[in-house]
């Protein structure tokens, strides 16, 4: 059955990763999207590497990088400096429903390729800009990369172990703010698709990763404005919750994520302590309070035992827990393969590239994966 997005185009003029993380969802989700790339060059990040997909014959093609972003599109090499481009691009907007870009604040208007103008071609065009900063304020000129965003946005002021502990500021291992602000783009065009359902007219949408990652700081920022309280780096522990965090074990490491007094409960029961009875461990607010105290006494427990053993034991009680992964334990764990997480999509030349398949899991509609990440205008 195709894709709920089957019958919608996308022009793709995003490079890296925010615009084409979100262009990627709508082609899993069975949209056709013309992925425009400049002559001989491309996007940048096929030359992000190493590592490098190997082709068939043994030489080295697109980058890694590429791959994890770019598959369920088509690549079309276009100068869009060139008055020829330009009216190819033109061209390809009146037929299409959606085009995503990511260029500066008024990068496309020099070439008549902004949304004023392509709407005018097509009114139906949902036209969504993607940039660090977004089309207003003080900052909307400047170039935004998600490093610098994770810092300015917030995210590294409480990421990373306590000071106390010679911590410091500390970004995501993923560039979060890309992938993220390619969601946020996503549910908008999507919301957009609906208004157009019902009204027949197209709309701009305007995204900025630095608003993304502020959002994305979910109880981090609400605490700051209920409070006035500016929140400290914790290492892994939670700022509301307790105990919620990685324990040493006698071969590893453990997270324990308890969220509630009943599960304390519970693991107290496996662990043989009364701490559920203690006034002051009794209740998650307590143990926040109380933490300094109560955290070591768990460390002197959990260390007696493997990780493995641990997580028989908690398990059986239904205390939340987990072990800490590489990428090679997740995806070759039972339950990831039978997830289906990981798929296979055969190229033309009969190389089979793996890619991690879309979360989303529809009953009626189920998402596509029929492309591999292009060749430069394959």
């Amino acid at each position: 059955m195709a894709g709920p997005l089957s019958h919608i185009k996308v022009l793709d003029l995003s490079r890296v990763l925010a615009g084409p993380w979100s262009t990627q969802i709508l082609g899993d989700m069975g949209a056709d999207v013309i992925k425009i790339e400049r002559p001989g060059i491309g996007d940048d990040t096929r030359r992000w590497g190493p590592p490098f997909q190997k082709n068939l014959d043994g030489t080295a093609g697109d980058a890694a990088y590429f791959h994890s972003t770019n598959r369920n599109k088509t690549s079309k090499s276009i100068d869009i400096s060139t008055t020829e481009g330009q009216e190819e691009i033109k061209k390809l907007a009146l037929e299409c429903d959606i085009l995503v870009e990511n260029y500066k604040v008024g990068g496309l208007k020099k070439y008549g390729l902004d949304y004023e103008t392509l709407s005018k071609i097509n009114p139906r065009l949902i036209y969504c800009s993607i940039t660090g900063f977004g089309q207003t304020g003080p900052y909307a000129n400047r170039a935004g990369y998600d490093f610098m965003i994770q810092a300015m946005g917030g995210l590294m002021s409480i990421t990373g172990d306590k000071d106390e502990n010679g911590g410091g500021p500390q970004k995501v291992g993923v560039a979060i703010a890309d992938v993220m602000t390619g969601m946020y783009a996503t549910v908008g065009i999507l919301g957009a698709l609906a208004h157009r359902d019902k009204t027949g007219e197209g709309q701009y949408i305007d995204v900025a990763l630095l608003d993304t990652q502020i959002a994305m700081l979910a109880n981090h920022t609400s605490n700051y404005l209920l409070s006035g309280n500016i929140p400290k780096r914790l290492g892994n522990e939670h700022v509301s919750i307790v105990p919620y965090q990685t324990f040493k074990t006698a071969d590893g490491d453990l997270v324990l994520a308890i969220g509630n007094d009943s599960q304390f409960a519970s693991f107290c029961e496996t662990i043989n302590q009364n701490w559920s009875e203690n006034p002051l461990y009794a209740s998650n607010s307590s143990r926040v309070e109380n933490r300094e105290e109560l955290i070591p006494l768990i460390a002197e427990i959990m260390i007696t035992k493997t990780t493995h053993q641990w997580i028989i034991q908690l398990e059986k009680r239904g205390v939340p827990c987990g072990p800490v992964n590489s990428l090679a334990d997740i995806l070759n764990d039972p339950h990831v393969k039978e997830r289906g997480v990981v798929t296979q999509i055969k190229d033309k030349d009969g190389t089979n590239v793996p890619v991690i398949t879309n979360p989303i899991k529809y009953s009626k509609t189920p998402m596509e994966y029929k492309k591999v990440p292009p060749k430069l205008e394959d």
